[in-house]
């Protein structure tokens, strides 16, 4: 094993990310935080689970950025919880400053790595590290389509009483509330989900799916979610890590591509070894494009809010 993965933030999702590579044994872990002791403590922990789950991947807690050195691609997670209330746009202003300073790090330490873009507002962030880093955007991607995919997949499995693996479902724009889940991408071993599923219920299912971040974090009270993008990330990990490419929808920079460009959003992409290999453009209905086009406008709109606050 010689591939390195930096995780930026030991809070629950960068320690269960953290956590997962090393039980995969993707890679070699670094995990950073501020916090004196605290990566440093969640480091130790996974490793000493080692012997138990059978792993070599090793991790390392540090509040040292420089030890992000190699890293094939660095993981950002670091930042404040979207809170019960809370908007995306309050989140975009307190987790702005943090992602700039992180990204400022990755481009002083890590110039070559891919970053990969966790913290909230999603495509919002990571837009803001494509513009601090100066990386070329195929090597700055946000994880959000992933997940609310996967979440997409699990409600239908629900309903239908099937396993979600044999679910496949596909959402586009941006991860949060002008999200566009395509139910009639959404299938079951090719079987339209539309034939299997009553309209209105199909309609309130595509709707929770909107609101299952909103929902966890309304249950949680006292932070979000963690579990299912931990793995979301490291399905993503995956495709980068084992040069094995996987076909996914991820927040990338769009430029012309479905009429949009300068903004970040999520859409199907083939992500591999060098990060963003390939933008897929789907033919839309006229719906489904102005509804794309609305989700562009909104995460523009926020981007642009927090540039004119000058973080």
């Amino acid at each position: 094993m010689k591939d390195k993965v930096s995780v930026i933030g030991a809070g629950f999702v960068g320690t269960m990310t953290a956590q997962r590579i090393a039980e995969k044994n993707l890679a070699h872990v670094v995990l950073v935080d501020v916090i004196e002791g605290l990566p440093q403590g969640k480091a130790m922990d996974i490793t000493q689970a080692a012997p138990l789950e059978g792993f070599a991947a090793r991790i390392t807690g540090t509040n040292d950025f420089s030890a992000i050195r190699d890293s094939v691609v660095v993981v950002v997670t670091a930042g404040f919880a979207r809170m019960p209330g809370m908007t995306r746009e309050e989140l975009a202003l307190k987790n702005g400053r943090v992602v700039k300073s992180v990204t400022e790090k990755i481009k002083e330490f890590a110039p070559e790595a891919i970053i990969l873009m966790v913290t909230n507002p999603l495509d919002v962030m990571a837009h803001l590290a494509f513009k601090v880093s100066g990386f070329p955007a195929r090597r700055v991607i946000g994880m959000g389509g992933v997940l609310d995919s996967a979440r997409l997949r699990c409600l239908l499995a629900e309903e239908l009483q099937m396993p979600p693996a044999d679910v496949q479902a596909l959402v586009l724009g941006s991860h949060g509330d002008t999200m566009i889940p395509i139910s009639r991408y959404a299938t079951v071993h090719g079987i339209p989900v539309s034939q299997l599923i009553r309209k209105d219920r199909l309609d309130a299912l595509i709707e929770r799916t909107k609101n299952s971040g909103a929902e966890i974090v309304g249950l949680l009270k006292t932070g979000s979610a963690f579990h299912a993008p931990s793995a979301s990330v490291v399905f993503m990990l995956e495709a980068i890590l084992t040069e094995s490419p996987r076909v996914l929808p991820a927040s990338v920079r769009l430029e012309g591509q479905y009429g949009i460009s300068g903004v970040y959003l999520g859409v199907p992409i083939r992500l591999g070894p060098s990060g963003v290999e390939e933008i897929y453009e789907l033919t839309l209905t006229g719906e489904e494009s102005a509804a794309l086009k609305k989700s562009a406008d909104a995460a523009k709109k926020t981007f642009e809010d927090l540039i004119s606050h000058e973080i």
